[in-house]
């Protein structure tokens, strides 16, 4: 039972916003109060009644059920004293006598609109027989439920003759008062709750206002781009009287928000000293990187003998000055990309680029199967030809360098609902599931272990596919798993003017 109470206690909906539990708790409050005042009234209501129609009994005393002995003489041998006189008792009025645990006589006063001036006879059943031959003869008042009489007060005291006589008074009008009560407080307390639950809503709603101007200013900073970059934080939530619970929460709110804007600031800053310093840091390397690759090609070309360490330790100077080079100028994109320096916006043939891209990497990893698949139709961008390029050699030496021989690259080009989608799949191990989430932030490789051997970068690549395709209006994606990687490059189509 309890765990079906708990479950039903569960299914019932509960409100959501504070405004509605505060209306709802008002609401249930004041029906319960009103049900205690309304229980109450009719309490005291049915108990005022029934001592007044006890008092009336001990009034009629037993001189009705007295009379019923001489019920059966005529009319003209009564003694007309007190005792017989049943004209003088009140419609309804009920009276028996019960002698040695017998109901002997059962008998009621007909009512006003009865022509007949004789008492009926009550029938009785088995049941209101044993009812009333066990009331005590205490002088106190019984209610009693008699089959042709329905509910009934009554009280017993002992005869002249031993026996025990009952009088009773009918509850029906007690119990018409109290229906009445229950009928008239449960309209009023039902227009109360009604009433009182619109202008609670009401009061309510006036009440939280400020907390809804606090809510509207934090769902309008939860909407700002507060990852990178200059942040404008919206005004301050408006004052409220600060000593209440609400001016309280939107005081400690602005001064949050006054904490954040200071914090996002000095961030800001922070990352533009940091983008001025990769910018400025890697165009001051290029010169002294291109200057120590020149002189170790130099030395290479020394028509003398050289002793085959150095002319080693020449070609790897040359080789890291190379790789050293590529890493300036791929962090030097970066930074110019970062600055928000524009790029080309020139019509691009995509097509073009895809197959020139594929063809230069089937000539760089021949160990590999490269497949194209291009659509019947060309299509152009607009944007800049050179960081496209770009863009498709570094997702293809990506296959390349990630993979073992003989993996299958697929390039592929087509066009969604007015975007051109670039697609680079691959049938190799795949991207570790640790790597794939920060797979396009700088400096991530998927196998730090790797050797020169294997060609690896510095973990910009794919960084510079990111940057320059969101520099595009684009977007780029990845979904791995072992046996098929797929990287997507989506660009706006460029708008036909012809």
């Amino acid at each position: 039972m309890g765990r079906r109470a708990g479950r039903l206690v569960r299914g019932i909906p509960r409100p959501r916003t504070i405004r509605a539990r505060l209306t709802a708790g008002l609401v249930v409050l004041l029906a319960i109060s009103c049900a205690a005042v309304g229980l109450a009234a009719v309490l005291q209501l049915g108990g005022f009644l029934t001592t007044r129609l006890d008092q009336q009994l001990r009034d009629v005393g037993t001189r009705f059920p007295a009379s019923l002995e001489h019920k059966k003489q005529p009319r003209d041998d009564r003694d007309g004293d007190e005792n017989g006189d049943t004209r003088r008792q009140g419609a309804g009025t009920f009276g028996a006598r019960v002698k040695d645990g017998i109901v002997t006589t059962a008998a009621v006063v007909p009512s006003g609109n009865d022509d007949s001036t004789d008492l009926h006879n009550v029938p009785l059943t088995g049941r209101d027989r044993a009812q009333l031959a066990a009331i005590p003869a205490d002088g106190r008042g019984h209610s009693v439920e008699l089959s042709a009489l329905r509910s009934y007060r009554v009280m017993a005291a002992h005869g002249l003759d031993g026996d025990v006589l009952i009088s009773g008074l009918p509850l029906e009008p007690v119990e018409a008062a109290v229906h009445r009560l229950l009928l008239v407080a449960a309209v009023v307390f039902g227009a109360a709750l009604a009433i009182t639950g619109v202008a609670g809503a009401l009061w309510v709603r006036l009440s939280l206002r400020p907390l809804q101007r606090v809510a509207a200013t934090a769902r309008r900073v939860s909407e700002l781009p507060l990852a990178s970059g200059e942040v404008a934080l919206p005004s301050r939530a408006p004052g409220a009287d600060p000593r209440t619970e609400v001016g309280q929460v939107a005081g400690a709110f602005n001064r949050m928000l006054g904490h954040v804007e200071d914090a996002l600031t000095k961030r800001h800053s922070s990352e533009e000293r940091l983008r001025r310093f990769a910018a400025d840091a890697s165009h001051e390397l290029r010169t002294p990187v291109a200057s120590v690759r020149g002189h170790a090609e130099l030395a290479l070309l020394h028509p003398g003998p050289v002793p085959p360490q150095v002319t080693r330790a020449l070609e790897r100077i040359a080789a890291e000055s190379a790789r050293m080079g590529e890493m300036v100028d791929e962090m030097l994109l970066l930074a110019r990309l970062d600055a928000g320096r524009p790029l080309e916006r020139l019509p691009v043939d995509l097509t073009r680029l895809v197959l020139d891209a594929v063809t230069d990497a089937r000539a760089a990893g021949p160990g590999h199967r490269w497949a194209l698949e291009l659509p019947e139709e060309p299509v152009t961008v607009t944007g800049d030809a050179h960081r496209l390029q770009q863009v498709l050699a570094n997702l293809l030496a990506n296959a390349r360098l990630h993979t073992p021989a003989g993996t299958t690259v697929t390039a592929a080009l087509e066009t969604e609902a007015g975007t051109a989608v670039v697609t680079v799949h691959d049938d190799g191990p795949g991207v570790p599931d640790e790597v794939q989430p920060g797979v396009f932030e700088r400096f991530t490789r998927a196998d730090r272990r790797r050797t020169e051997a294997t060609g690896g970068g510095a973990g910009l690549g794919l960084s510079i596919v990111a940057a320059v395709t969101e520099a595009h209006g684009g977007t780029v994606g990845l979904e791995s798993k072992p046996g098929s990687t797929t990287f997507s490059v989506r660009l706006p189509v460029a708008v036909s003017t012809g």
